[in-house]
């Protein structure tokens, strides 16, 4: 029988082998948690926040106090729109982390965006007790106090953000958008005019001037605004409602109705648009159509800007 030969290259492979796994056994902790999470956060970058909260799962299976994991998961999961997990995502981290403002910054807009308000105000009242420095403490609070309709409280909570950072066109649009709520559109437009020269590419600065010109009569002027406003962002649907209802005003009928079908396609439940149907049917003389959409409005909606009055114009019909 012939001797075998050892094959030098299969024990070169097997003594790799055998130190890739005394390497990672080695690995502390830290390290291979540390890995999970990073590569999470590349799956982030990559627009992928699925494959993303799998590997910060695998972190937190390692480590269930790692903050790191449980708020990167919570901003995957807000990438998805899982505003229930996202929220209960950073109440774990904020378990491990009781003073974290990034935590309560966000899980503040998460309960904003769920109709959590009450909640919403708790983390901003946080926020300021934590940092009241900071815009975003104001800027929170400021959010909060508009959807519950506290104006006068809004406008503070934006005059003392825009203090706090007076060249951010964001805090400003907010805060000449409570001008405009609180009847004030001569000091709305100042401020909005302040916000264009930090930030002209702002598109809520022009949908809000398209407002306020509106109001004042000036349909030529509104439909500019509104323009400006979809020319740096096709996808807000309300921006299409409020040029359909410009063009109403210009006379341009059906292709006014066009753009408010648009807007109710991208956001089927928006009263103004629904509203600015039933206007739409008042002017074309058809009473029952215009009924099924003003009638239902100023019952739930009794305040809504032209709604008492179009509905008195279909019953007169």
């Amino acid at each position: 029988m012939k001797n075998q030969k050892k094959n030098p290259l299969k024990a070169v492979n097997f003594l790799a082998f055998l130190f890739t796994i005394i390497l990672f056994s080695c690995d502390s902790l830290e390290d291979k948690k540390g890995r999970f999470l990073l590569k999470g956060n590349e799956k982030m970058e990559e627009n992928d926040p699925k494959s993303a909260i799998g590997f910060y799962e695998e972190a937190l299976d390692l480590d269930s106090a790692y903050f790191d994991a449980h708020y990167n998961k919570a901003m995957a999961q807000l990438k998805l729109n899982q505003l229930d997990e996202a929220i209960h995502s950073l109440e774990d981290a904020i378990k491990y982390r009781p003073d974290d403002f990034e935590s309560y910054f966000q899980r503040g807009l998460i309960y904003l965006d769920n109709g959590e308000f009450y909640k919403s105000r708790g983390d901003a009242e946080k926020l300021i007790s934590l940092n009241d420095q900071s815009w975003k403490s104001f800027f929170l609070k400021g959010l909060v106090e508009e959807k519950l309709k506290n104006y006068p409280a809004a406008l503070s909570s934006f005059e003392k953000a825009v203090s706090l950072d007076p060249s951010n066109s964001d805090l400003l649009v907010n805060k000449a958008t409570l001008l405009y709520y609180e009847k004030k559109p001569e000091l709305a437009l100042e401020v909005l005019e302040e916000a264009e020269t930090f930030n002209p590419s702002e598109p809520n600065l022009h949908n809000l001037r398209s407002m306020i010109y509106f109001d004042e009569g000036n349909y030529s002027k509104a439909l500019e605004a509104v323009n400006k406003a979809i020319a740096i962002d096709k996808g807000q649907a309300y921006y299409y409602n409020n040029k359909g209802l410009y063009l109403i005003y210009l006379d341009q009928l059906e292709e006014g109705l066009d753009l408010i079908n648009q807007s109710l396609k991208m956001e089927p439940n928006n009263p103004f648009a629904l509203r600015n149907k039933g206007i739409y049917y008042v002017l074309k003389g058809d009473k029952v159509t215009a009924l099924q959409f003003l009638a239902e409005l100023n019952q739930n909606y009794p305040e809504m800007d032209l709604v008492k009055e179009y509905l008195e114009k279909a019953q007169a019909l």
